[in-house]
């Protein structure tokens, strides 16, 4: 399994972004897609994950801004960021666990600053 992760950049605060992350390779048995996050200096957290069937959870720190969705038919996960909050920067990363395995994307910055 491949994740190709896109769409992070520089917004400012209260502003919006979207993320995606595509999956590619064995696509077939991929059930949850999760979105982490790392901000500097802290330890990568888990931001929000969604099953195949649609089945949402969410970090505390982000429910009401964040909304995770996926196009299982594009093998898409995004990650629909709002009111974005200075403490939001860091670099995220799409994940799924396949077989006992866990897979990265490489990861996409987000900077939320005036």
């Amino acid at each position: 399994v491949q994740l190709q992760a896109s769409g992070g950049g520089l917004a400012q605060p209260e502003g919006s972004l979207r993320l995606s992350c595509a999956a590619s390779g064995n696509i077939f048995s991929i059930n949850v897609m999760s979105w982490y996050r790392q901000a500097p200096g802290k330890q990568r957290e888990l931001v929000a994950g969604i099953s195949r069937g649609g089945s949402r959870n969410y970090a505390d720190s982000v429910k009401g801004r964040f909304a995770i969705s996926r196009d299982n038919a594009k093998n898409t996960v995004y990650l629909q960021i709002n009111t974005l909050k200075p403490e939001d920067t860091a670099v995220y990363y799409c994940n799924t666990i396949v077989a006992g395995n866990a897979y990265w994307g490489q990861g996409t910055q987000v900077t939320v600053s005036s």
